[in-house]
């Protein structure tokens, strides 16, 4: 009486199945480019740029280690540097915890104590 009755339709197939299904993944597909250029791609090249940075550490740097002492470097071997953090005080670290190599060139105020 009020109920009409319902026909099942038969699903696309051909061309316009395949754009619809394309149009579908457009969006992941742009998400991920999104992610890949403002997150993923930066920190990759950070990484790389602080593995050369560690890989040059040579004798005299003055670095800091992910502990925050800061100390020059005494002696540079394969995978660790040791390090004198002033008043005879030395001690060996991994390369891999050197958080930071600071230039030893780096210009200082004019107001700066030197001592």
């Amino acid at each position: 009486m009020f109920a009409s009755p319902a026909f099942a339709q038969a699903a696309g197939t051909g061309a316009g199945a395949g754009v619809a299904g394309l149009l579908g993944i457009a969006p992941y597909i742009a998400i991920f480019a999104i992610f890949y250029f403002l997150m993923i791609r930066p920190q990759q090249q950070r990484a790389k740029a602080h593995r050369a940075m560690i890989d040059a550490v040579k004798k005299g740097d003055e670095v800091v280690t992910g502990g925050g002492i800061i100390g020059k470097v005494v002696r540079v071997m394969e995978g660790e540097v040791e390090i004198d953090a002033g008043s005879n005080v030395k001690f060996r670290v991994l390369k891999s915890t050197l958080a930071d190599v600071r230039n030893r060139t780096a210009v200082t105020a004019a107001n700066d104590a030197k001592g």
